[in-house]
């Protein structure tokens, strides 16, 4: 697999992975007051380190994000560990990172847009 492709598929595993996670906040979000619910997480920064560490195995193309409980948050008296707060920084920051990858993967495209372009 030649470097562009596997750049843009790593670009495209990161938008994925965005995805998942705004489903598990919103998720998280509406569950906000539900009695013993434990807040969910993504993991995919992880993974996709781990695969660059170890050339070969898996191609970066193929990482797919991970649900995970965290349980690392403070649980209120009714069992139930989802912050607002938290939540909505964690929606701020999966906004930027999608943004940072469809921006990547755009400029991808054009490079190789601008290579077909060249007229001899």
């Amino acid at each position: 697999m030649s470097k562009t492709n596997e750049i843009i598929g790593m670009l495209e595993s990161g938008i994925r992975a965005e995805n998942l996670r705004q489903k598990v906040i919103s998720n998280n979000v509406a569950n906000l007051e539900t009695p013993g619910y434990r807040r969910q997480a993504v993991k995919f920064e992880e993974l996709l380190s781990k695969a660059m560490e170890s050339p070969g195995k898996t191609g970066l193309d193929e990482i797919e994000a991970e649900v995970y409980q965290p349980n690392e948050t403070p649980v209120k008296s009714n069992g139930n560990d989802v912050s607002w707060e938290g939540e909505v920084g964690e929606m701020v920051k999966n906004s930027l990172r999608h943004k940072a990858y469809v921006r990547i993967l755009n400029k991808k495209y054009q490079q190789m847009q601008a290579a077909m372009d060249i007229k001899e």
